[in-house]
């Protein structure tokens, strides 16, 4: 990791200023602190999308990381992108390039000339359309150019002493329903719900996906048995929130499974 670390610093500073597409994510955040710490507070921004589809929470958590990291952070609201409604196939794609047009457009409103963001080699080796959305629109991401995956973004991140140096990867609200299913926001709020009282009641990797009006919850298998002793207390919670049946997902919290 030693070379990476000197090969990322040489990387960063070459950079001169950046604006970046902060998320508040384990990645995005080590990015943006190296920036802040190699270039220093004045040649950098982070520019957070706020979207209809997100969870509340991580615009909270971002803007908290980027006054404790010193930086100037910009909210930039984003519309639902043509077709989102619908949750199509290539919503991912959709989404990533109406977002850091977006953002790209902000970045030059505050004076800076381009866009890097946190993925890593982790997101390239997967299908990851929305990748496709930010090679089209030239958005440099450092970790990738130089190889460094989600295993070396956690490791540098907790030398660091950064908090997200073990956040859970998180994804919007869209992908706790199935692709080519019209939602609505109360949907995705009482999605959104559900997760944060799960969370609040310790779980830590938490998914609810929604099949109407069934809860298919999602945790970390080494909660699985927990799940089960709290039954009583989630069903009663989730169903709070407008769900009629509740059950759990054998096998365990895992990224993509609507997907399928």
């Amino acid at each position: 990791m030693e070379h990476g670390h000197g090969a990322l610093i040489e990387r960063v500073e070459a950079l001169g200023m950046a604006a970046v597409a902060f998320s508040g994510g384990a990645d995005s955040t080590l990015l943006l602190a190296l920036l802040r710490k190699h270039l220093g507070r004045e040649q950098v921004i982070a520019l957070t999308a706020v979207t209809p589809y997100m969870v509340r929470q991580e615009i909270s958590d971002a803007v908290a990381l980027a006054a404790r990291l010193d930086v100037r952070h910009e909210l930039v609201e984003m519309p639902m992108p043509v077709g989102m409604e619908v949750n199509p196939t290539d919503r991912c794609y959709r989404c990533k390039r109406s977002m850091y047009a977006q953002l790209l457009q902000s970045a030059a409103d505050f004076g800076f000339s381009g866009l890097v963001d946190g993925s890593n080699t982790d997101d390239a080796d997967e299908q990851r359309p929305g990748l496709r959305a930010l090679r089209e629109l030239g958005i440099r991401s450092p970790f990738i150019e130089l190889g460094i995956d989600k295993a070396a973004v956690r490791q540098l991140a907790r030398e660091m002493d950064l908090p997200t140096w073990y956040k859970p990867t998180n994804a919007c609200l869209l992908t706790r329903i199935g692709f080519n299913v019209r939602f609505t926001m109360e949907q995705l709020q009482r999605i959104e719900e559900a997760e944060r009282f799960l969370l609040e009641l310790g779980y830590t990797w938490v998914r609810v996906r929604c099949h109407g009006e069934l809860a298919r919850i999602e945790v970390a298998p080494v909660q699985r048995e927990r799940l089960l002793t709290d039954a009583a207390t989630v069903i009663e919670g989730i169903q709070r929130f407008g769900f009629r049946y509740v059950t759990m997902d054998l096998a365990g919290y895992q990224t993509g499974s609507m997907s399928d």
